[in-house]
This record gives C-alpha cells, sequence and structure tokens, in this order.
C-alpha cells in the first residue's frame, strides 16, 4: 500500500507554487563588509583631490633642475634641456655666504626647543586632565575646547606687545616661547590618555606602592607612545611652517627660520638691483620639505594608530 507525504501526520503537503518558479527565485546577496561597494563618484572625487595635492609637489621637483633662465623658457611641468638639480642644491648651501645652513639650523632649533616643548606639556596636561579628578575640571576643558577654535593671528598682537615689554622681541624666545602652547595637541593627549590608559593599571601600579611620577613613566608613558607621536607631528608640522609669529617678532635675518629666510630671497626681485634667484628659493622650499615627508613616512605607523585610538568600543 503506497500513501502520499499528506498521510503522513505531522506534514504538510507541498505547495504547487515550489515548482521551477521557486528554483527561478533566488535570495538577494546582501553587501559584504568584506567587500566594499564601489562609487564611481567618490572615485573620481579623490582623484581630483590626489591631482590637486601631488600636481604642486610635481612642479617643485621638476623645477628644481631647472637654472634660472630654464624656468622661463621651459615648461612648468616638464624638464628643461640642462638638469642642474645638484648645481641649484650645492648653490643653495653656498649662496650669500652659507645663510641658507643657517636658518635651516634656526628652524631645528625651533622645531626640538618649541614643539618638542609643546609635546611634552601636552603629555603631561593631557594625562593629568584624563586620569586625576579636580576642581575646576569642567571649566578646563571649556577652556582649551575655546582655546582651539581661536586663531593663532588673532593673538598675534597682543603676543608682540607682551614679549616687546619684556625686550624679548628680535631673539629666539619670542618664536619658542609662544610655540611651546598647544591647545589642539592637549585636547588630543587628553581624548587619548583617557582611551589608551585603564584606571585599573594605574590602580596596580598604585597599590605596589610606585609613585605618581614612577607611574607616569613607567607604566602610563609607554602607552602613550602612538598619541605622543601623532602630537609631535602635529606640532613639528606647525612649528615647521610657522611663518607669521617669526614675521612680526624677527627682524635680524641671523635668527630667520627657512620660511623668513625663502621669502626674503624671493623679494630680491622686487627690490632696485636685486637679484632674481627663483631657482634658488624652489630647490630651497625642496629641501625644505624633505624632512618632513621623512618624518610622515617612517612614523605613520604610530600616527595612523593614534588617530584610530578609541574608535572601537570593546
Amino acid at each position: 500500500m503506497t500513501s502520499t507525504v499528506a498521510d503522513v501526520p505531522g506534514r504538510s503537503a507541498p505547495s504547487r507554487a515550489s515548482g521551477p518558479a521557486s528554483r527561478l527565485r533566488t535570495p538577494r546577496r546582501g553587501h559584504s563588509p568584506s567587500r566594499p561597494r564601489r562609487s564611481v563618484l567618490l572615485t573620481v572625487l579623490t582623484g581630483l583631490v590626489l591631482l590637486y595635492s601631488l600636481v604642486p609637489l610635481a612642479w617643485l621637483v621638476v623645477s628644481a633642475t631647472k637654472t634660472q633662465q630654464g624656468l622661463s623658457r621651459s615648461f612648468g611641468l616638464w624638464f628643461d634641456g640642462d638638469f642642474a638639480l645638484w648645481d641649484n642644491i650645492a648653490e643653495t648651501f653656498t649662496y650669500d655666504d652659507g645663510v641658507f645652513t643657517r636658518w635651516l639650523l634656526n628652524t631645528v632649533l625651533y622645531v626640538v626647543l618649541g614643539a618638542g616643548g609643546a609635546t611634552f606639556l601636552a603629555v603631561l596636561g593631557g594625562y593629568a586632565l584624563a586620569k586625576f579628578d579636580f576642581p575646576g575640571r569642567r571649566a578646563v576643558f571649556a577652556v582649551v575646547i575655546g582655546a582651539v577654535a581661536v586663531p593663532g593671528t588673532a593673538l598675534a598682537v597682543p603676543t608682540f606687545l607682551m614679549f616687546s615689554s619684556m625686550g624679548l622681541t628680535d631673539t629666539p624666545w619670542a618664536v619658542i616661547v609662544p610655540s611651546l602652547i598647544s591647545p589642539f595637541g592637549l585636547y588630543l593627549m587628553w581624548v587619548f590618555a583617557g582611551e589608551a590608559i585603564p584606571t585599573e593599571l594605574l590602580e596596580a601600579a598604585r597599590i605596589d606602592g610606585a609613585g605618581e611620577v614612577r607611574t607616569f613613566f613607567r607604566v602610563a608613558l609607554p602607552l602613550l607612545a602612538p598619541g605622543i607621536v601623532t602630537v609631535s607631528l602635529f606640532t613639528m608640522v606647525a612649528t615647521w611652517n610657522n611663518y607669521f609669529l617669526p614675521l612680526i617678532m624677527i627682524k635680524d635675518p641671523d635668527w630667520y627660520p627657512l620660511t623668513l629666510g625663502l621669502n626674503s630671497w624671493n623679494a630680491q626681485a622686487s627690490t632696485a638691483g636685486g637679484q632674481p634667484v627663483f631657482h634658488l628659493v624652489i630647490t630651497g622650499s625642496l629641501i625644505t620639505i624633505v624632512p618632513l615627508i621623512a618624518a610622515f613616512l617612517l612614523l605613520q605607523k604610530y600616527w595612523q594608530s593614534g588617530l584610530a585610538a578609541g574608535s572601537v568600543k570593546e
């Protein structure tokens, strides 16, 4: 005796609709996170931004290989017949009794003392604000956020008047001391320290008998390494490219940074009897950006991890 599927208790007969038509219906494939969706518009916009960023750099590299006459007789984005890069570099360091070397050393001095000091103070302040509770903490937060929003040019005149009354203008301290204050670096270290340093780890160190100074240098500081690199890169770039503050503070060419020094060479063409040295200005600009590019390439791993810290909650 035969029986159909419908005769079996607890089982229903298959629907007639589940035939060839059901085989044609395939489930819609969901969007996989491992395979991001491609966007033509986003690709085009990214390409335009990349082109906008690389074309000036390409022009700088190509123009640094030309002589003063070659700059005017050749296309800007292509090489001239005479490849004069090495001659331009040698002339840049020897022109005007080698003053370019003095400007380069001045810039390194401002970066080491100014940017280095700003990073150190930002690390100390950010750690204290993130891991210590004290009265007025919210007021300090409001002051820091307000300081980040204030542009540096708005404080230039008050800073100049204050340093002028103390007799510090036209000295390196007029550039170094204002560079020690970095509200953005302090805020960045504040946020980073709050996420990167577990409070339980600090309490365990204190229970083991470590003082606050030892706890900071032996426990907290290694965990803050990505944030320190990130803040140091920001402060280094800001100090290295600083133009307006030295412009109003420094009058002696012997204390010029590279930004003011190259601008003075560029202004020679508009002065009476001045000799245009645009090829040296371009070559000096290329030499100026090489340390920044090298710093970003060498510290890129720490910089990226510092920016992404706290983005994922465990």
